[in-house]
């Protein structure tokens, strides 16, 4: 007699940093060229998080041209980075509330000293 197969755990969510960058559009402020985007997204695994953020944004009319991962909090960790309180409570209500938060923006410009 053979068991059922039991459907694959699924792994718990974690909490991914990404920096997303944004192009040229309507939404941004006048004289701006781009924008970053720093953000905590839930995920299965990284790439869940990517996709998870990006459609969030995509529903904000804001079109990302390019999203870097920085790992889970418990990754960054082991590398080194330090994580003031603030930001991991951010992590934690994202993870608690399973959203994607914008934790800083960044306009980019031409001008070198409004950088």
């Amino acid at each position: 007699m053979t068991k059922p197969d039991r459907p694959a755990e699924k792994p718990p969510e974690q909490v991914y940093t990404l920096l997303v960058q944004l192009g040229q559009s309507d939404d941004l402020p006048k004289g701006a060229t781009g924008a970053g985007l720093l953000l905590y997204a839930p995920g299965a695994d990284e790439a869940g998080a990517v996709r998870d953020a990006v459609a969030v944004l995509k529903q904000a009319d804001v079109r990302p041209l390019d999203v870097t991962s920085y790992g889970t909090l418990s990754e960054r960790l082991a590398a080194g980075d330090h994580i003031p309180q603030d930001e991991q409570d951010l992590m934690a209500r994202a993870l608690a509330e399973n959203a994607v938060i914008v934790a800083q923006k960044t306009w980019f410009t031409d001008d070198a000293d409004d950088d």
